[in-house]
């Protein structure tokens, strides 16, 4: 099973769009997946047409209660299925202070179900609280999406940290795989700088300790497509909704780049 955490502290860079369309695309291809919305703005339940209720249970039962993650997930077509999140998951941050372990609950949940599934994506909130460092201890990479602008060094090296020093304490397999770009427009000279210093500045940190010794950049672009920012509001993934648009075209190919590494 291969496990990743889709995260950025900045939002608005397709983190989500990236979770949800990633996870059917590969669906589509027959692999199991599960995903899982950690962001109490819930918008990976919401974008695949589930609707948070209060007397439903989601990852917050996960992180501060005692229900396991099959008690918690539903499907969302064939292959696919996703552990909801709500609202109330904005408070685990408090209720988990003072709980032994708290950074590993959900490493424990995961490993009791890694066999059933091929991938797990776990839709991480914009932020680097206790909710990432439970994503970033359960995974075996991270994928970083960014936006093609001239804030997408902002925070980097923030992130990198965090990710070096989850990596040094609570999971030493933790290293971050990939870079995805996307609302990329390939006709602007920014959309290649932007790229160039980001390559550099990975570079330039770049040791063999690190885990992002071997970050790639993915040579598949998400370009920006209106599509994709209509499908949540339909409650669907892009290959439901338009399924040939350049939006499900780039997430079809990044998902072939994915399965070939």
């Amino acid at each position: 099973m291969r496990s990743i955490a889709i995260l950025n502290q900045k939002g608005g860079v397709g983190k989500t769009t990236t979770a949800v369309n990633l996870s059917a695309a590969l669906a589509a291809t027959g692999q199991k997946i599960l995903l899982i919305d950690l962001d109490p703005q819930a918008h990976a339940t919401l974008h695949l047409g589930l609707h948070p209720a209060t007397e439903q249970k989601s990852v917050y039962d996960v992180l501060t209660g005692d229900a396991m993650l099959p008690d918690v997930w539903q499907a969302s077509g064939d292959n696919l299925h996703i552990v909801g999140s709500h609202i109330d998951l904005a408070a685990a941050e408090v209720e988990l202070v003072g709980v032994v372990g708290r950074e590993v609950i959900l490493r424990d949940k995961l490993a009791a179900v890694a066999q059933d599934f091929d991938y797990v994506f776990i839709d991480c909130p914009p932020s680097l609280g206790i909710l990432t460092l439970n994503a970033l201890a359960a995974v075996d990479e991270v994928f970083l999406p960014l936006q093609p602008h001239f804030l997408a060094l902002h925070g980097l090296s923030k992130l990198l940290q965090t990710i070096d020093l989850v990596s040094k304490r609570l999971n030493d397999r933790l290293k971050l795989s990939g870079v995805v770009y996307c609302m990329y427009e390939s006709t602007t000279r920014l959309a290649a700088e932007v790229v160039s210093d980001v390559d550099q500045f990975l570079e330039a940190t770049r040791k063999p300790s690190t885990p992002w010794a071997d970050t790639r950049t993915f040579q598949t672009r998400i370009r920006r497509n209106i599509r994709l920012a209509e499908a949540p509001s339909f409650g669907q993934s892009i290959f439901h909704y338009a399924p040939h648009s350049n939006g499900a075209a780039d997430y079809e190919q990044l998902a072939r780049e994915i399965a070939a590494r």
